[in-house]
């Protein structure tokens, strides 16, 4: 009988794979890590000014290389790490990985635009070549060594010493074709490894959009924006559901009757169109979009911390905790709580994914995240003016979003079943 596969499986071959590929990236990361922290103890304000989020980023994902350790010693102590590999737990470890190893996974910078008359509308599997070019500095300062590394390291979405190129042809100087014209350059220009001029290639594995940009890279970041988007989002409908839930179930009375009726106006108001009227008025980015998801998505879960509630504060135990002088606060955490914590967890599952289809379809109208970081929907809004000649802009997103969609509902009917067997 053949071993099944366990999650901790997919999880330790993917850290590996992604460890090979990226070996030379993470060693120039801990080189960089070196020189930061360098920089740091000799001249702390300069180096809080160069720390940003891709810097960080960077030195995140080191965490890399202690997963397989990690994986090694504790894949029998953690019951998640033991459970069979199936699509959607498969599904969730690589979104997973997308989110955590964005830098590591990605091939560029997502907004990153180059050369657009060679990169545009290029279909998957594409390659093209890269010139690279000298910097002409002759500073060997440490600051000027590390903002190089650190150029090395942290993808920009712009590289002026890089030139992108359809083919290259070796004479006197350098010809090299875009879009069928020909230009030239000298030798003396390009960057030089052991007196052969460096030129790279670049690989675009799901194609580029309208302006270069690499849809593969754009997809892992936007998993971010997604998942980021659907728990915050999710948190706030929870604080929300549960405070509110309690509120008006515990006391009842004329509390609980005006509360209940303010959420079924919510729940009878469309909540996009909500969500679209209060973006209008307050502007979109990615703060006001999580908030606003909040807002909108409390409501079933009041409906169910509600009637649990009713239900459970007549029982001998909760009855007998009151009478003991808990505080409201203790009963909420300790005694009910733990009772409607199953039902809680498969709302949240489909609320979700709710959520996360929500994000897409605002990105979609325009009026999402904002133009600073990539969407899924904002990837399907400009795919589909290109249907016709680059059918991979709108096919790579869109099936991103149906399968994140599909899993979280598989989840959630999961746990509904577990928790409650009845429910099959």
């Amino acid at each position: 009988m053949t071993k099944k596969i366990r999650t901790w499986h997919l999880i330790f071959a993917f850290s590996l794979t992604l460890i090979f590929l990226r070996i030379n990236l993470i060693l120039r990361s801990i080189e960089l890590g070196e020189y930061f922290f360098e920089l740091l103890f000799n001249d702390f304000y300069l180096a809080m000014n160069q720390l940003n989020a891709g810097l960080v980023d960077a030195f995140f994902s080191l965490t890399i290389l202690i997963i397989p350790v990690f994986i090694m010693f504790l894949r029998n102590k953690i019951n998640i790490l033991r459970l069979n590999l199936d699509f959607p737990n498969a599904v969730i470890i690589i979104l997973l990985f997308f989110f955590f190893y964005a830098p590591l996974v990605a091939n560029f910078n997502p907004d990153f635009e180059k050369d657009i008359s060679v990169t545009k509308l290029l279909p998957p599997f594409s390659t093209k070549k890269v010139l690279h070019l000298s910097t002409k500095n002759n500073d060997s300062s440490f600051y000027t060594k590390f903002i190089e590394l650190k150029k090395n390291v942290v993808k920009e979405p712009f590289n002026e010493n890089i030139i992108i190129v359809d083919s290259i042809h070796f004479n006197d100087k350098i010809k090299y074709y875009q879009a069928n014209v020909v230009n030239d350059i000298p030798k003396i220009i390009l960057k030089y490894n052991f007196s052969h001029p460096i030129i790279t290639t670049n690989f675009y594995l799901l194609g580029t959009d309208e302006l270069g940009r690499d849809i593969f890279s754009r997809i892992v970041f936007g998993t971010r924006v997604s998942l980021f988007v659907g728990l915050s989002a999710v948190i706030i409908s929870f604080v929300l559901g549960l405070g509110f839930g309690f509120l008006a179930g515990y006391p009842g009375g004329f509390l609980d009757v005006i509360m209940n009726r303010i959420t079924e106006m919510f729940l009878v108001f469309p909540v996009l169109f909500f969500i679209i009227l209060i973006l209008a008025f307050f502007g979109n980015s990615l703060f006001s979009v999580i908030l606003v998801l909040g807002l909108s998505g409390w409501m079933s879960l009041f409906k169910i911390v509600r009637g649990e509630i009713i239900s459970l504060k007549n029982k001998d135990y909760f009855i007998t905790a009151k009478l003991l002088g808990l505080s409201k606060k203790s009963l909420l955490i300790k005694e009910i709580l733990p009772v409607i914590f199953p039902s809680v967890m498969a709302n949240l599952v489909f609320l979700y994914g709710s959520v996360i289809l929500s994000e897409a379809a605002l990105s979609y109208l325009g009026i999402g995240t904002g133009s600073s970081v990539p969407s899924w929907g904002s990837m399907i809004e400009a795919g589909q003016n290109y249907l016709s000649q680059a059918w991979w802009m709108i096919l790579s997103p869109g099936l991103c979003l149906f399968v994140t969609l599909y899993v979280a509902n598989k989840l959630g009917k999961k746990m509904q079943f577990y928790y409650n067997p009845r429910s099959k």
